[in-house]
């Protein structure tokens, strides 16, 4: 098992004993605010799962069927932790509305805020912990993991603070309106999953400052060359995949145009980790530019 996997597996337990602590934390105290932080959690066990088996699948070679690979298989994962956040969100409101018009005394309200605080705080160590390997492994499961655990974290903080001032002033309607916050906030994090799950889905091509860089390599690293042009790129999970057309001199071998590509390979393989590159190599006659080399 690689490390992306054993990180994943190592999610799934750390959230499965977060949600043990924050149900605890609501039994103890009836509040729907912290009812709502430990709903949040079980998406989080849902997404650890989904993320481990999305990295297993992702994590299959090349074959007949699936030429470019499975890489792919990490986005569905980030997908379905957004439709997952959506419907805890609608939970949470269907249990707020009747709190908020009928205000319950919380029970022990300090006990159930220390419970929450030491899940709060094993979260946001493991939220850092998802993000520095997903962002090394260049793995989008990982990192949408990462992200809403983060987010939980956020949500966590604002909930603690909610029912400590409902604690101490009394005020009943304040947890449930504080649990209602915390949907709309799961909700926009939902959406944010979802959005750029989907981008991955759809090819979206890399970000413009990775862009700019592949074409300063590219503009270095073509001597010999006429020109570079209709670069394309694509996200594929951790994969980037980089097209490009080389025109070369009409005189030039094939072992020297060949010898050009290697070069350029090689300065995108060393920049960009997981890139998988093609090459076009082309005549004179279809340079779009003259005199220069253009990427």
């Amino acid at each position: 098992m690689d490390r992306s996997a054993s990180i994943a597996l190592g999610s799934v337990v750390v959230a499965l004993f977060v949600l043990a602590l924050k149900f605890l934390a609501y039994q103890v105290t009836g509040s729907v605010a912290l009812y709502s932080d430990a709903l949040e959690s079980i998406i989080n066990v849902a997404a650890a799962v989904a993320a481990l088996i999305a990295l297993r699948v992702s994590a299959r070679p090349a074959d007949a069927t699936h030429p470019y690979g499975h890489s792919k298989a990490e986005y569905f994962s980030a997908v379905a932790e957004g439709v997952l956040i959506v419907l805890a969100a609608l939970s949470i409101v269907r249990e707020a509305l009747p709190a908020l018009q009928n205000p319950r005394t919380l029970e022990a309200p300090w006990n159930g805020l220390a419970i929450n605080l030491g899940a709060t705080v094993l979260n946001g160590l493991w939220a850092g912990v998802l993000l520095r390997t997903g962002r090394a492994a260049r793995s989008p499961a990982l990192l949408a993991d990462g992200r809403h655990v983060l987010t939980d974290v956020a949500t966590s903080v604002g909930v603690l603070g909610g029912v400590a001032l409902a604690a101490l002033t009394g005020i009943g309607w304040l947890d449930p309106a504080l649990a209602l916050l915390v949907a709309v906030n799961i909700l926009w994090s939902g959406w944010q999953l979802v959005r750029e799950s989907v981008g991955g889905l759809m090819d979206a091509g890399v970000d413009p400052q990775t862009e700019g860089r592949i074409r300063q390599l590219l503009s270095t690293h073509a001597d010999g060359a006429l020109e570079v042009h209709d670069l394309r790129t694509r996200h594929a999970g951790r994969l980037t995949f980089v097209e490009f057309h080389l025109v070369v001199p009409g005189t030039m071998t094939v072992q020297d145009a060949h010898a050009i590509c290697d070069r350029l390979e090689e300065a995108l393989f060393a920049e960009l980790p997981g890139v998988a590159v093609t090459i076009h190599v082309e005549p004179p006659d279809k340079a779009k530019h003259h005199g220069v080399v253009v990427v």
